[in-house]
């Protein structure tokens, strides 16, 4: 029984901003000298996310923020609790932890069973920075309000703001932004599925993972009693199990950076995916080597023929890398794919 399954997604992006840093985060590649745009694991887990709810019509589970009154009237932030309960679908997939303040209460972590990886590109060579000068421009409108303050801060009154401007070429409703960075190119992203804590939650009392109130709760809504490699734990329901893994399939096929820090919007369209339980082979199913005639210059390559690796190509990879079996049903065929794999775990009886 294969308790992993490795998944390597490559995406293009055009002209557009993953993660707002000093206009697009980015990392310096030494071997190519390099600055390389990417987006963190972090941001593509809530990416993913936000995919997976939207696609169950699922509300995400709540938040809790805790905040402190000091003697000095101020307010000062405290923990930030998560809700710890697997029966959101976000808290089963994404984890959780909770400290308690004080250390009075016992902590509750679940640490999540996708492991999942940055946005990079897939070769130095193939995804890069440009910058774009951009302006803020409403000087077609006559309705405008313009406030100028004096040195002294006190505001200046039309005809001062008419007399100072005089001689200057300037004007008061339109904004000049340089220097903004654009991310374009072939980006990669790799995720490691767990399935053996998919959809098991540990009853270990030494390490819980959920409080002696939760597990009651999903005892009562008929979550299994079993035991994997980690212990004695609770198994989700069948029913559940079902159309929970429909959602995480879709979701890993069809997410794309949605989080408030992305801007200048791209398809992000997916031109390959490939699916296996060896993480040796995974890498090289997608790929980049050097031109042999130009060491400045990588070359895309998708395995599509490669023993151990379920490979789906896209129609848009055509433009950008040379391939032949790349079909219009290819994510929907990626899914079903994956669900396959997925449904082969024994979820109830791991250890038989």
């Amino acid at each position: 029984m294969k308790n992993t399954i490795y998944i390597r997604t490559l995406k293009r992006a055009e002209h557009t901003v993953f993660n707002v840093s000093d206009g697009q985060k980015s990392y310096y590649d030494t071997t190519f000298n390099r600055y390389i745009p990417f987006s963190s694991g972090q941001q593509v887990k809530r990416s993913f996310i936000d995919s997976l709810c939207e696609n169950l019509n699922a509300t995400p589970s709540p938040t809790t923020f805790l905040f402190d009154v000091t003697k000095q009237g101020e307010l000062k932030e405290g923990e930030v609790y998560a809700t710890c309960d697997p029966r959101y679908v976000d808290q089963l997939f994404g984890g959780w932890m909770k400290a308690a303040k004080g250390g009075k209460d016992r902590t509750l972590k679940r640490r999540s069973p996708l492991s999942i990886s940055a946005m990079r590109g897939l070769h130095p060579l193939l995804a890069g920075i440009d910058n774009d000068n951009v302006s803020f421009d409403r000087s077609d409108r006559a309705n405008n309000e313009v406030i100028v303050r004096g040195p002294d801060g006190n505001i200046l009154s039309k005809e001062e703001i008419i007399a100072f401007l005089e001689k200057k070429d300037r004007s008061l409703s339109r904004k000049w932004i340089p220097n903004q960075k654009r991310a374009t190119g072939l980006f990669v992203m790799d995720m490691a599925i767990d399935l053996r804590r998919l959809f098991c939650v540990s009853l270990n009392s030494f390490e819980p993972e959920i409080s002696d109130n939760t597990i009651e709760k999903l005892r009562n809504d008929g979550w299994i009693e079993s035991r994997n490699v980690f212990g004695d734990c609770l198994v989700t329901p069948p029913n559940l199990r079902e159309e929970w893994m429909k959602g995480l399939s879709y979701a890993i096929m069809n997410w794309k950076i949605t989080s408030n820090q992305s801007r200048t919007f791209s398809l992000m369209d997916t031109l390959a995916i490939s699916i296996s339980n060896n993480a040796s082979l995974i890498g090289g199913s997608i790929r980049a080597k050097l031109s042999e005639e130009d060491s400045k210059k990588a070359i895309p390559i998708i395995e599509e023929n490669m023993e151990g690796v379920s490979t789906f190509v896209t129609l848009q990879a055509a433009g950008y890398i040379p391939v032949t079996t790349e079909s219009v049903n290819a994510m929907e065929e990626a899914e079903q794919e994956l669900i396959k794999r997925i449904q082969a775990f024994d979820f109830e009886n791991q250890l038989k």
